[in-house]
């Protein structure tokens, strides 16, 4: 019905830069919240930085001023600008949307397959 497939993530040096991209396709009627989480091993999974279909945007405390969420609503894409990366930024990132397929469904939750970020020190 509804597929996300995220790109950009790989190993990095910290003080580097990484964007993410997020691509959502299928049975889209809107597309409301979209957002980024991410789970290190041995963690849970925490939100990183979400938008609304408005614009507005949250971010975890611990990536405000080094992280940038932006979305393009033709293409259904939402991306992740992650700068002065840490090697605490290690994690699986994942992609999150909040989708109603039809104008008569409530939405739901949908979640990308994950991609590995790595940041060295």
């Amino acid at each position: 019905q509804v597929q996300l497939v995220e790109s950009g993530g790989g190993l990095v040096q910290a003080g580097g830069s990484l964007r993410l991209s997020c691509a959502a396709s299928g049975r889209l009627f809107s597309i409301n919240r979209m957002g980024w989480y991410r789970q290190a091993p041995g963690k849970q999974r925490e939100l990183v930085a979400a938008i609304t279909s408005g614009g507005t945007t949250n971010y975890a405390d611990s990536v405000k001023g080094r992280f940038t969420i932006s979305r393009d609503n033709a293409k259904n894409t939402v991306y992740l600008q992650m700068n002065r990366l840490e090697p605490e930024d290690t994690a699986v990132y994942y992609c999150n949307a909040l989708i109603s397929n039809t104008r008569w469904e409530v939405e739901r939750s949908y979640w990308g397959q994950g991609t590995q970020v790595t940041v060295s020190s």
